[in-house]
């Protein structure tokens, strides 16, 4: 099952890049499960990437355990068409990202052993395109 990480709606269209500056005040505990993966640096994580680390670890743990990702791509990004002379305006959005603190929790994962949490969590570390980190509640 795919699931398509995109707003069904939004106000606008088209968004400022904007800065990425200082650490996550907010989703950087742990609420629902567990384990979780961490970031530890500022980034733009696409919808493809969100869902690519997902499915690792849905298919690592196999049946046992639930999982919660924690993060949701609301800005969407324009890209102007190749060999388009200067001028002409925005281009038109092609895909949304999530903008990503460091301390921002990413996924959650519980219901399942250390060892099989750690591993499923590394697999979806190395799907993102930042330094993540593996915490336990405790």
């Amino acid at each position: 099952m795919t699931i398509h990480y995109n707003p069904k709606r939004t106000k606008f269209r088209k968004q400022h890049r904007g800065r990425m500056k200082g650490r996550s005040y907010r989703g950087n505990t742990l609420c629902f499960g567990k384990y979780a993966l961490q970031a530890l640096e500022p980034a733009w994580i696409t919808s493809r990437q969100i869902e690519a680390g997902r499915r690792a670890m849905i298919r690592n743990v196999r049946r046992g355990g639930k999982l919660w990702v924690r993060l949701f791509p609301d800005k969407p990004v324009t890209v102007r068409s190749k060999e388009t002379r200067m001028g002409s305006g925005k281009g038109s959005p092609e895909y949304w990202v999530a903008v990503v603190k460091p301390g921002r929790i990413l996924y959650e994962m519980g219901g399942v052993t250390e060892n099989i949490a750690r591993k499923a969590i590394s697999i979806a570390a190395s799907k993102m395109p930042i330094r993540t980190q593996f915490l336990i509640s405790g």
